[in-house]
Formats: C-alpha cells, structure tokens, sequence
C-alpha cells in the first residue's frame, strides 16, 4: 500500500476536506500515516485567505518537497484553497510541488496521484471566478447536478484526528461581497447541503466518538437560503439534537446582520446547543463598515448582544476585527476601541488588513502604510486582550459546562461550552475524567482568556 499524509492548514472548513480527501485516498487503498516523514505521498490542503496564510502553505510545501531528497517522499501535491486559487500560476512559480489540485479534481484525486506517481504531468487549475458556476438565485441552484446533491456515505470521510470535537460543513462558497475578502471568488456561490445528508454525517461522527459538532461554512446564518424550507437553521439545530451520542452543537460565523430573532431563540432553547455566538464585526465605525460593504455600526452591533444576552445572560462571544482598511482614520480606530470596550467580548482576533488580488479593498483609495497598520493592529490586539481578560475575570463563580479534550502530565484541559476552538481552553482541577466527559463545574481562576475550572 501507498503511504500517505495529509497536511491541513488553515480553518475548520479546510480540516473537513481534508478528512473527505482521506476518506477518497483510503477507499482507494492508500494507507494513511501521521507524519509527513513516514509518507510516500505528501498532500498538502493549502490556504489562501491572508498573506501570511499563503506564505505558511508556500512553506510547507517546500518543507515537504525537500522530504524527497531523503528517498521516502515520491510526490508532493498541493489541494485547497491556494492550490484553486492560483493553479497554473502557483504551479509555474512553485515546480517543487509534482501536483496541483483543485476543487474540481477532488473526486478522481487518488487515480490523479497514481498517475503522477507513475511520472504522469497533470494540468492544475485555471483562475477563475467560481461565482459564475451557479445560477445567480439561490433557488436556481437546487438542481440534481449539483456538487453537493450526492448521499453522503461513510466511506466519504475519515477522522484525521480523534478529537471529541469535529467541525461539520453545512454549507460552501458566499454571496457576499465584502471588499476585503477573496474567498467568494475561488470557493464559489453559497450553496447548502441538504439536511438529510448533514444529518447522516452526524450520526456518523457520532458513532466515530464524537461529542461535540462544530458547524461550519463561509456564511453559517445564511443556511437554507437555496433550499425550500422555514427557519433551516433552526431546524437543522432540532434534528441534530436529536442524534444520541451527540452533546454538544457549536455554531460558527454568524453575519450580524443575518441573525434573526428566532436563531438567538433556538440557541437558547434547543438542546444540546452551547450558549456561543460567533459573530465577526469586523469593524465598529460605520463609515470603515461601508467601505468594507459590511452592514450595521458599532450601535447596531451593542444591540444585538443586548438581545443575545438578555435571551442566554451568559452566552459567550467572539469576534475578529480587521485595523488598517482603506480610509480608516485615528477617529475610526477610536471607535472601534470604543465598541470593543463596550462589548464585552470572551475573544477577539485582530487581524492588520492587507490587499487580496481582485478584490475591490485593493482598488480603493486612502491606503495606509504598512508600519501605520501594524502599530494600529498591534496597539487594537493589546486593548482586546485586555478587553477580553475583564470579561474572563467576570466568569468567576460562574457555572459552567467542560468538554474534556487532553490529559497530559497529569493535567485535565478542555473548553467550556461558552469557548470556540480557538478561543482559550479551560484547565480542570481535580478529578479523575476521560477525553470526551463532558462535567459542570465552577469558574475559580482566569489566566487571560483561559480558565480554570473546579468540578462540583
């Protein structure tokens, strides 16, 4: 059998494809191995969102590609979103890499690394805007040959990992038009799975150990849209609740101005669903806010966590922002300060804005200095940690819930069902548990955005 690895960078939507990749490379007989050095085949799922995502992809390829110089890696091959985005042009620039593979080539993907194995050239991708594959209505795109319309199957997937965590796609691709964001263009129109097939991939993630579901996609509060039904999400959120084995049910990437009032009920009322809101302002100026062609304000934005809070008072709130758009002046970073002061938030990723090719950001004018947008960012991210440690502090004495992840050198670690993936991790004093328990306890220490916990 082939020895294969597959690296994956970059989000939670990536680590999926990347188990849907193994699941193709398993079924073809393909024995898949943890570490790149024990590998004939090296994969690398690239990301291709932000600069220094692109250059972490460029260097793992490298990394893997120098692998060969010791015998045991035959080929490398890049997949993801660097590898669609660029294609031809990404393979011209980076020969290291024996194969570029994008979306379109993920269902012969194994039958196109044996034939680069056996010295075969294959073409990568052509750029192109993959907006245009669907039908502009979302109701147009509910036809049988849709990508995402075939039953899913266990042998689609295989964990890479074994987490009681995993993330779920329910969606891919986004119809919105935000001038910093490049990732409608080479992942596409937003499309939803249908319910029946997320379901059943549930319920195998279930009987694979898992306890905690993790949904994700580029637009989460738009799922449904294309799709002939009342309230999709929220139903969505009833039928997984209903999956025995199931614990806890996770919502990623909510647009703010997508919310509804009957999510943050659904939230609050629907089993097994943790009290967590994902919701990326991206900014607190409204004016930075219009240029990005985002909606709301810093007003808008203090509202609803008004609502979310007087339905789940301790609901738990992370967001990203981006310092240094086009145009954005002291005043505009005062008030973003300002919004992130007032909104008491568990997490906040700062993020220092850079030019994505072909996106309307790029066009704009009133562009800052590289230097004048690191120190804006640098002095955002100190103010959001401290932000986010007040709000830490405000946990204490609070009752929680703890998902076990590790137990290493004698320490339990987890997160709280208020903490995303990303968003600090809770350390469990005491207590004899298992990964995958899920217990109550009380807050009784906070360092940053991490917590200690004290089981009751």
């Amino acid at each position: 059998m082939t020895t294969l690895h597959i690296e994956s960078l970059g989000c939670a939507r990536n680590d999926v494809d990347s188990e849907e990749l193994a699941g193709r490379f398993a079924a073809a007989g393909y024995e898949l191995v943890e570490e790149s050095v024990d590998a004939e085949v090296v994969v690398i799922n690239t990301c291709g969102f932000i600069e220094a995502a692109k250059q972490e992809s460029i260097d793992e390829i490298l990394t893997a590609a120098r692998l060969k110089d010791d015998g045991r890696v035959r080929t490398v091959v890049a997949t993801g979103c660097l590898a669609q985005r660029y294609g031809s042009d990404l393979a011209a620039s980076l020969p290291e890499a024996d194969g570029i593979i994008g979306f379109d080539g993920y269902d012969d993907i194994a039958s196109t690394v044996e034939a680069i194995l056996a010295g075969a050239r294959v073409d990568a991708p052509q750029p192109r805007d993959r907006r245009l594959i669907l039908p502009i209505a979302p109701a147009a795109r509910r036809g049988e040959d849709t990508p995402l319309r075939e039953p899913w199957l266990p042998s689609n997937r295989v964990r890479l990992s074994g987490s009681p965590m995993a993330a779920l796609k329910i969606a891919s691709g986004c119809d919105r038009r935000c001038a910093f964001c490049a990732i409608p263009s080479f992942r596409g129109a937003f499309q939803s799975r249908p319910m029946d097939e997320i379901v059943a991939e549930a319920r195998w993630l279930a009987g694979q150990g898992v306890k905690e579901l993790f949904l994700v996609s580029e637009n989460t509060t738009s799922y449904g849209k294309d799709l002939d039904l009342a309230r999709p999400l929220e139903s969505l959120l009833a039928r997984l609740a209903e999956i025995d084995g199931i614990e806890w049910i996770r919502l990623s990437y909510l647009q703010p101005a997508e919310v509804r009032p009957s999510l943050i009920e659904a939230v609050a009322s629907t089993p097994k669903v943790t009290p967590y809101f994902d919701l990326p302002f991206q900014h607190g100026s409204g004016s930075v806010l219009r240029r990005m062609r985002r909606f709301g304000a810093a007003d808008s934005f203090l509202g609803l966590l008004e609502r979310v809070r007087q339905a789940i008072p301790n609901a738990g709130v992370r967001s990203n922002v981006i310092v240094g758009f086009p145009g954005e002046t002291e005043a505009d970073v005062d008030m973003l300060t300002d919004f992130l002061g007032e909104a008491s938030l568990d997490a906040v990723g700062v993020f220092p804005y850079s030019d994505e090719e072909g996106t309307e950001g790029a066009g704009l004018d009133g562009h800052l200095d590289e230097a004048e947008i690191a120190a804006r960012a640098a002095d955002v991210a100190q103010f959001a940690d401290t932000v986010c440690s007040i709000q830490a502090e405000s946990r204490l004495g609070q009752t929680v819930e703890v998902l076990v992840e590790d137990r290493e050198g004698g320490e339990t670690q987890g997160r709280a069902s208020q903490q995303g993936p990303e968003d600090g991790h809770t350390v469990v004093i005491g207590g004899d548990w298992s990964v995958g328990q899920i217990l109550r306890g009380r807050v009784d220490g906070v360092d940053g955005v991490d917590w200690r916990v004290r089981p009751q």
